[in-house]
């Protein structure tokens, strides 16, 4: 059994349906989810702001690859584009694979493909909030407890910028 903190944000189009798709798309694996939050854009300030939420969820026969691959179905089916230009710039879908366990235990890795956690999920406010609120006691494997890290600069200064804006 893998569990998985996958990381949803989307600004351009109507961002609610984008998400909503998104956890549709996950289905019968999604065992928790945030409420949406608008988030300011992270990385490339010249673009409107996000909706963003995680989404924990369980499979028995995906790994840390499998769920890759998942979230980049998911952002296909969502008509996401990449622009080399701007690496942090809109986009009518993202998905993030934030960290996944294996049978309770954290999968650390660095490759090109896919680096768990998430490289920079620790300094990402509109990460963290929505995950706090589904499961406070987190950890983000190798930073610690998720609650310490959104009290800490620099993702600290960042958390009254985010505003929950309900279920999705």
């Amino acid at each position: 059994m893998t569990r998985a903190v996958l990381a949803l944000g989307a600004n351009l189009g109507d961002r609610e349906a984008s998400l909503r798709a998104a956890l549709t798309g996950l289905g019968a694996r999604v065992v928790a989810v945030s409420d949406g939050y608008s988030t300011p854009p992270w990385g490339d300030p010249d673009q409107p702001p996000y909706l963003n939420a995680v989404a924990v969820a369980d499979d028995d026969a995906l790994d840390a690859y499998g769920w890759l691959a998942l979230a980049q179905r998911l952002e296909a089916a969502g008509g996401r584009v990449r622009d080399p230009a701007r690496r942090y710039g809109p986009r009518s879908l993202d998905v993030d694979v934030i960290a996944v366990w294996r049978d309770g235990m954290p999968v650390v890795q660095d490759d090109p493909r896919l680096t768990l956690p998430h490289p920079r999920a620790h300094l990402r406010a509109f990460v963290l909030v929505p995950w706090a609120a589904v499961e406070p006691d987190a950890e983000l494997p190798g930073y610690g407890p998720i609650a310490a890290l959104l009290r800490a600069d620099p993702v600290a200064a960042d958390v009254p910028g985010i505003t929950r804006t309900g279920p999705l």
